[in-house]
């Protein structure tokens, strides 16, 4: 008889934590299974359905004979060319097309390949953390190390950069900041972004913005792109994604805009690994972002209610938190005697909520839990009254 393959995973696989989302659905298909009416406001996937003359432009595109080869490695030139002109229209930013914007598989996907293009065995890359776990991921698969950048209440969310050792300072390669803010909800104030590029200048490493939240923004504030400040070019890059603009989480397409070589190389990855986006889902992209206000605003009407509802609803159950200005999160301090495993766990079983535990965004995310407005606001109501009662 023949022995049988010993399978083995890489230490950089066994190192791994869960990834969050990933044990989230398992607890989702559980509580499912067990016959629970969920109120499921763990996950930032839109219920919204993608506008529809998106999806009809996918319907005529779909059928041309020419998307059904391999698409280009880079992005169609007039999907690229309708991101800058996205870009110079929402922001006043001036991008050339043809090597200033490259197209991605969702913005995770160049967030996940863009350390292994930069990054060396051993060096640091700069994380804030709570934060979307794919930043100290995509690290790790390219064998650097993160330097933990905390998000503190009493800093507004944002990095202490001068509490980075100059040590670190002088080792890093790549930091990762994500404005608006997921999972807290912050905003970026005048003058932060000018403070990073001052010290990626100062320090030689690449600036990487996840503006994936910068379209869902209420009360009419809009937040600023990394991209609209002097030096922005020179420093790095910034990502962006149709998912949560246009509630396109499933068509996975979204682009990197910013500092030519930095985009070269991340496209040098991209050419290795993956084909390049269907160019089907490029031509209803390109119709997307030319969507007009009147279907957007009417978007964030629907998430400002819901944000409405949840924080009055959450503050007058006693719970501390914050008002959000964009994205559509809410980051609430957990109640006392509880820490945001337990309480996730407490309002699962006993309310039939589900939301996500602070702590799995990072261990300075413990003493929070996330809500996502990703369900109608009466549903809302109903979360809050259950969350009301097993308090």
């Amino acid at each position: 008889m023949k022995p049988k393959v010993s399978v083995q995973m890489a230490s950089r696989v066994k190192s791994l934590p869960p990834y969050l989302f990933a044990a989230i659905d398992k607890m989702k298909q559980e509580a499912k299974a067990k016959g629970v009416d969920l109120i499921d406001m763990s996950i930032g996937d839109p219920d919204i359905p993608t506008p529809n003359h998106v999806v009809d432009a996918m319907k005529i595109a779909v059928e041309k004979p020419e998307h059904h080869r391999y698409p280009s490695y880079e992005g169609m030139l007039s999907f690229r060319q309708s991101v800058a002109d996205w870009y110079d229209s929402r922001f006043h930013v001036a991008l050339d097309p043809a090597d200033e914007v490259l197209s991605l598989i969702g913005s995770k996907e160049g967030i996940g390949h863009l350390p292994l293009a930069f990054v060396e065995p051993g060096d640091t890359v700069l994380v804030p953390s709570p934060g979307y776990p794919v930043y100290p991921v995509s690290t790790l698969f390219a064998g650097g190390e993160s330097f933990i950048m905390p998000l503190k209440e009493e800093t507004n969310f944002l990095p202490d950069l001068g509490a980075i050792p100059e040590s670190v300072l002088k080792k890093a390669k790549l930091m990762f900041i994500n404005y608006p803010n997921n999972p807290t909800s912050a905003v970026a104030p005048a003058g932060f972004f000018e403070k990073v590029i001052e010290f990626a200048e100062k320090y030689n490493f690449i600036v990487c913005h996840d503006a994936a939240y910068s379209e869902i923004y209420f009360d009419g504030e809009k937040p600023q792109s990394f991209m609209e400040v002097d030096g922005a070019k020179s420093a790095g890059i910034e990502f962006h994604s149709l998912s949560k603009t246009y509630n396109m989480t499933g068509w996975r397409i979204g682009f990197a805009v910013g500092n030519r070589d930095v985009l070269a190389g991340l496209g040098k990855i991209k050419s290795n690994l993956d084909s390049g986006i269907f160019q089907a889902v490029q031509e209803a992209g390109i119709v997307a972002l030319q969507t007009g206000d009147e279907i957007l605003s009417g978007i964030r009407n629907t998430y400002q209610e819901r944000r409405d509802v949840l924080y009055e609803g959450l503050k007058n159950i006693g719970f501390e938190l914050r008002k959000p200005k964009a994205s559509f999160y809410i980051w609430a301090k957990v109640p006392a005697g509880f820490d945001s495993s337990g309480f996730a766990a407490h309002m699962l079983e006993k309310a039939g909520v589900l939301a996500t535990p602070g702590n799995g965004f990072g261990a300075p995310g413990e003493g929070y839990i996330r809500f996502a407005l990703t369900v109608p606001a009466e549903r809302i109501r109903e979360a809050v009254e259950r969350i009301k009662k097993v308090l």
